[in-house]
């Protein structure tokens, strides 16, 4: 029997979700013996035309190029999974969706007129249908072996959408926040990380971004019993995930004069 076709595809990034596929290596070896890795430039300039049984796609879309790609990727692919922030919630160039991207182009370019780009930096999701998203800037290894490994099982990944709290308690750690003052966005950041931060005395920065319904007003006011002014907690939340539409929300209504 024919081993499903796995592609791997990249938008607008930093190729590090891709460099977490790679960093999976010895699963990698034998990920390579139950499918077969038909599309991962990363990886190999071999390339099958597909179709595709699964593809991962890392980066936002931020030019009508990366539109019409992404609307062959989707065509071209039984399974689509996003993977990490940018191709999730549009990354950390989504700060553009908030200024002006002309100016930032006149700043930035010596002959902006040859710069093809949309005003703003979206989420896969925003463009075609997604079957599932999985969270990070990086993802983490664990998850993306269990996402592969729900596919070929045939059924949905195991990845829970809790808060890295609860990932601090499975853990045994002292909450940064309470015990010491550290300002920590955990609370209302989705799991994945294992509590990465918090267990080297560090407050979470949030890369997986928001969980279901965070109480970011709630958050807040605890960022600020921590010594946080409200420019401090805004640039704070406007980072990884800046363009998941509940920060985005917040980050435009702080902004209004």
């Amino acid at each position: 029997m024919d081993r499903p076709k796995l592609a791997v595809w990249k938008f607008a990034s930093c190729d590090g979700c891709q460099l977490s596929v790679l960093d999976c290596e010895d699963e990698l070896l034998a990920l390579s013996g139950a499918v077969q890795i038909a599309h991962f430039l990363e990886l190999s300039s071999a390339v099958d035309d597909g179709p595709y049984d699964l593809s991962l796609v890392e980066g936002s879309i931020t030019t009508a190029a990366d539109v019409a790609r992404i609307h062959r990727v989707r065509e071209r692919s039984r399974t689509l999974v996003t993977i990490g922030a940018c191709a999730t919630a549009g990354g950390i160039q989504a700060l553009r969706n908030f200024a002006d991207v002309a100016e930032f182009t006149s700043m930035v370019y010596a002959h902006p007129e040859y710069i093809e780009t949309l005003a703003t930096s979206t989420a896969i999701a925003a463009h075609v249908p997604v079957d599932f998203e999985l969270r990070g800037c990086p993802i983490d290894r664990r998850q993306l072996l269990e996402v592969i490994t729900a596919f070929l099982a045939g059924r949905r990944p195991n990845i829970p959408n809790t808060s890295v709290c609860t990932e601090c308690k499975r853990r045994g750690l002292t909450c940064v926040m309470v015990a010491d003052g550290t300002p920590c966005l955990g609370p209302v950041t989705h799991s994945g990380c294992g509590a990465l931060c918090p267990a080297q005395s560090r407050g979470c920065y949030g890369c997986f971004g928001p969980t279901t319904d965070p109480n970011i007003a709630s958050l807040a006011g605890w960022l600020r019993t921590c010594g946080m002014s409200d420019d401090d907690i805004d640039r704070a939340f406007a980072t990884f995930n800046v363009g998941a539409p509940v920060l985005a929300e917040r980050h435009r209504r702080e902004r209004e004069p």
